[in-house]
């Protein structure tokens, strides 16, 4: 099943409520700093597996101390769809000490 797309206005009050969250095109992303490179190596796998229990696989790159995510939704035509806005959600949620 093929998702929608959504208006640039939905997208707009969306990051109202994603904190830390860009939009980039027609992507979502955000980078979360850590506190060490192995709790960013924790976090990258506790948002992969988010993600994945949502059936929604982001781009991820990590790096020295913070990790990038980017969600975009390849069956919307590449665009952002509310299957990011709600992973993106999701992953918010994960605490990271520092």
């Amino acid at each position: 099943m093929a998702s929608d797309a959504l208006s640039d206005a939905a997208i707009t009050e969306a990051l109202t409520m994603l904190d830390g969250w860009e939009r980039d095109g027609d992507k979502l992303v955000k980078t979360f700093e850590t506190a060490t490179y192995p709790q960013g190596l924790a976090f990258a796998s506790a948002a992969g597996m988010v993600a994945d229990g949502m059936n929604h696989h982001p781009e991820m790159s990590i790096g020295w101390k913070k990790v990038t995510i980017e969600f975009t939704t390849h069956d919307a035509g590449s665009k952002i769809s509310q299957k990011d806005v709600d992973a993106a959600q999701a992953i918010n949620a994960i605490t990271i000490r520092k």
